[in-house]
């Protein structure tokens, strides 16, 4: 029983997430979630999405500065973060090929992935 429950609330979380276009926080998911679902806590929530993430459903953007956010689109993208709204944008560019292996090569690392966050100040704030 406590399988189809996570399960239940798995794909609970995973459709809020990939509803929407902005990448919340645990706390933007949670308020989001509760409305339709008030017996939901946001430990249900923080445990399902490290879950997803873990599993590649959804990716986890981590910022130095702030929260971590989730991003349901796993399709490998980058990311815009305007410096004013604090607003996460999804870049619609392809991926830099080869440079996981040029990061190898130049520094000696073993590169499995990587991410990457462009900051400065978006269209509608500017």
């Amino acid at each position: 029983m406590n399988a189809q429950r996570n399960t239940i609330q798995r794909k609970i979380v995973l459709d809020a997430l990939r509803n929407r276009d902005d990448h919340p926080t645990i706390d933007d998911l949670y308020v989001s979630i509760s409305k339709d679902y008030p017996t939901i806590s946001k430990t249900t929530i923080y445990r399902n999405l490290r879950v997803l993430a873990e599993s590649g459903q959804v990716v986890r953007v981590s910022l130095p500065e702030g929260p971590e956010r989730y991003d349901g689109h796993f399709t490998p993208h980058y990311h815009f973060q305007c410096k004013s709204c604090n607003y996460i944008y999804d870049m619609d560019m392809p991926r830099v090929e080869g440079l996981d292996a040029q990061i190898s090569a130049q520094y000696n690392f073993i590169v499995d992935d990587h991410d990457i966050t462009f900051k400065g100040i978006c269209d509608k704030c500017k």
